[in-house]
């Protein structure tokens, strides 16, 4: 039978940045309301069961109450740590029983969180969240039909694979990003959202796509910078150099001085650190406590997760008839 996951992440969409920006808070239950337009959209796609990762605000219980559908739709049984551990496991049990497809509900930080463990399942991240970058304002119908396609394997060209960024400590990978790795100047990781960019020294990005805000829009802003295909862009921030304005957060709009970029071909390594404690921040939420002067190897990988280009598989779709019905 052909399955999908759903993620939603209840904690998208309403951190700390809401009190030192202008980011607007995402409802749950405007997520509830989303995933039930995805289910519907699944339905008509022809997808026959779906399960649903539990949480906090009971996101999938909510949108299957009072909703009639002819597909098997279960919540996860699975221990809800309140983390976004979460997210990984539940996406490992998606790909063990063999889901065709995951959809996810959150920002750039619960996408790296499915991606840890969702191996070639491809991904349609919905954005709920704040300072997205990989995931996309999409309409919950339009998203549950496009993972119902691919699901089904009727538009396998609109799956593309996304690079990564490995974080390598003792010569071991120890986590990932796929937005943005960064050397940020505090202590300790405390409340994880990263929203001043003095504090920024060091970030290397897989995306410098103009259009977006954080920390990717300080590459994307750059003048005469010709994309190197399948390549990172590593950049040192610093008092000297040309000053880029840059959107690093809702509403807030920064000059930062740019000291150094340089193009990362895959399989390059970067190494950060810096003479004062800090942190590595990974897609736009600090991680990993460094100590003085203590290095952490960055590397590009060009084989992140699989990821779904939702237009692409609705003209796919359409160009093979597949939403064409004969007379009843």
């Amino acid at each position: 039978m052909i399955a999908v996951g759903i993620i939603a992440n209840p904690a998208s969409g309403r951190d700390i940045r809401r009190l030192v920006s202008h980011g607007s808070v995402f409802d749950n239950d405007e997520k509830v309301s989303i995933v039930r337009r995805v289910l519907l959209g699944l339905e008509a796609a022809g997808v026959g069961r779906v399960w649903v990762m539990p949480d906090s605000f009971d996101i999938g219980a909510r949108a299957l109450d009072g909703l009639r559908l002819s597909l098997d739709v279960g919540v996860l049984t699975m221990a809800v740590t309140l983390t976004q551990a979460d997210s990984t496991r539940a996406a490992e049990a998606f790909a063990t029983a063999g889901a065709g497809c995951i959809v996810t509900l959150g920002g750039d930080g619960t996408v790296r969180a499915v991606a840890k463990a969702s191996g070639d399942v491809p991904l349609v991240p919905i954005s709920t969240g704040t300072n997205n970058v990989f995931p996309r304002m999409i309409e919950g119908t339009i998203a549950g039909l496009a993972a119902g396609l691919v699901a089904r394997g009727l538009a396998p060209e609109a799956v593309w694979t996304a690079p990564r960024l490995d974080v390598i400590r003792a010569g071991s990978p120890v986590d990932l990003a796929l937005v943005d790795a960064a050397v940020y100047l505090e202590r300790f990781v405390a409340s994880r959202a990263i929203w001043d960019p003095a504090k920024v020294r060091e970030v290397v990005l897989t995306r410098a796509e103009p259009g977006s805000i954080g920390l990717s829009s300080i590459g994307a802003h750059l003048p005469g910078l010709a994309r190197a295909a399948g390549h990172a862009l590593y950049v040192r921030l610093g008092p000297e150099g040309p000053r880029i304005l840059a959107p690093i957060a809702p509403g807030v709009i920064r000059a930062v001085h740019l000291a150094e970029h340089r193009w990362l071909a895959p399989g390059d390594e970067v190494i950060l650190s810096h003479p004062e404690p800090c942190v590595l921040a990974l897609d736009g939420e600090r991680e990993i406590e460094l100590g003085p002067g203590v290095p952490v190897a960055v590397r590009l990988n060009p084989s992140g997760p699989r990821v779904v280009d939702v237009r692409r598989a609705l003209q796919l779709a359409a160009e093979a008839g597949v939403f064409v019905r004969g007379e009843a």
